[in-house]
C-alpha cells in the first residue's frame, strides 16, 4: 500500500513537519514496518512481505541485509501513521544527532486555600539531554483558581507548556500525580462534567497534541509526590521558585 500525499491531505502537514525536522538535524522517534516485493529468480511471480514495526535503526539494518540477497525491489518504510518513507530519508536520520530532550517523566500538584482564595502549583521534571540527566522544580500561585481540582490541572498545564519551552516533540511522557480526578479524566475512565476543568483538560490535550507527545498518565500515593507537593506549599506561602539542576548518578 502506498499513499499519495498532497496539500489537501491530512498527512500533508505531518509530513511537512517531519521534513522541518529532518532539515533543521533533529531526530524522530517512531518505529517503521518495511514493506518490499520479493522475487524468486526461478518464478514468475512476486510476492509483497510487509514487516513488523521496528525501531529505526532496526529497520534500517534489515531492510539492508534484505536487499543483500539481490531479491528486493519496491522497498519502503512505514511509519505509526501510515507514512512511507524511501531507505534515503531514514538513512538521514541515523545521521543527525539527538539535541532534544528524551526520558521524560513529570510530577504534579496543586493545592488551594478556600479562605483566602489563594492556589499553588508544583511541577518537576526529569529528562535527559545530551547524555546528561536533568531536574527542574518549578511553581506559581495562578490567579481565578476555584478549586483544589482546579489547581491540580493548572499545575499539569504548567508542566506540559514546559515541555513545549524544552522542545519537546514527539516522545512519550510518563506523567505522574496524587489527584485521582485529573488522571482519571484525562486517561478517559471517569467523566468531567465541571466546565472550568474540561476547559483546563481540552488545553492540556490540545497542546500535547500539537506537541505530538505521547501522554502516559500514572496515579501516585501523596507521600510519592511529597517533592511537588512541597513545591505547591511554597508556592502558598509567596515563595516562588523556578531551578534546573543536573542530576549526578552516585550509585
Amino acid at each position: 500500500m502506498y499513499i499519495s500525499i498532497n496539500s489537501f491531505s491530512p498527512l500533508y502537514d505531518y509530513i511537512r513537519i517531519i521534513k522541518d525536522f529532518i532539515k533543521n538535524k533533529k531526530e524522530i522517534t517512531m518505529n517503521f514496518s518495511i514493506e518490499y516485493m520479493y522475487k524468486h529468480p526461478k518464478s514468475p511471480f512476486k510476492v509483497r512481505f510487509v514487516s513488523d514495526p521496528m525501531p529505526l535503526t532496526e529497520a534500517l539494518f534489515t531492510a539492508t541485509d534484505l536487499e543483500k540477497t539481490g531479491r528486493v525491489s519496491e522497498l519502503v518504510f512505514i511509519d505509526t501513521k501510515d507514512v512511507t518513507w524511501t531507505k534515503k530519508e531514514l538513512t538521514k536520520l541515523t545521521q543527525v544527532k539527538k539535541e532534544e530532550p528524551k526520558d521524560i517523566s513529570i510530577y504534579f500538584d496543586g493545592g488551594f486555600k478556600s479562605e483566602t482564595r489563594t492556589s499553588g502549583q508544583g511541577i518537576i521534571i526529569h529528562f535527559s539531554q545530551n547524555g546528561i540527566t536533568y531536574r527542574i522544580k518549578k511553581n506559581a500561585s495562578l490567579t481565578n483558581i476555584e478549586s483544589n481540582n482546579e489547581s491540580e490541572y493548572a499545575a499539569l498545564w504548567i508542566a506540559v507548556k514546559e515541555l513545549e519551552e524544552l522542545g519537546v516533540q514527539y516522545e512519550e511522557v510518563r506523567i505522574q500525580g496524587d489527584s485521582k480526578v485529573v488522571i482519571e479524566q484525562l486517561k478517559g475512565e471517569w467523566p468531567c462534567y465541571e466546565t472550568n476543568l474540561q476547559n483546563w483538560a481540552d488545553k492540556i490535550e490540545t497542546l500535547l497534541k500539537k506537541l505530538q507527545i505521547e501522554p502516559v498518565y500514572e496515579w501516585v500515593a501523596r507521600n510519592k509526590n511529597k517533592d511537588a507537593d512541597h513545591l505547591v506549599t511554597q508556592a502558598l506561602n509567596g515563595k516562588i521558585i523556578r531551578a534546573k539542576k543536573e542530576v549526578i548518578d552516585n550509585s
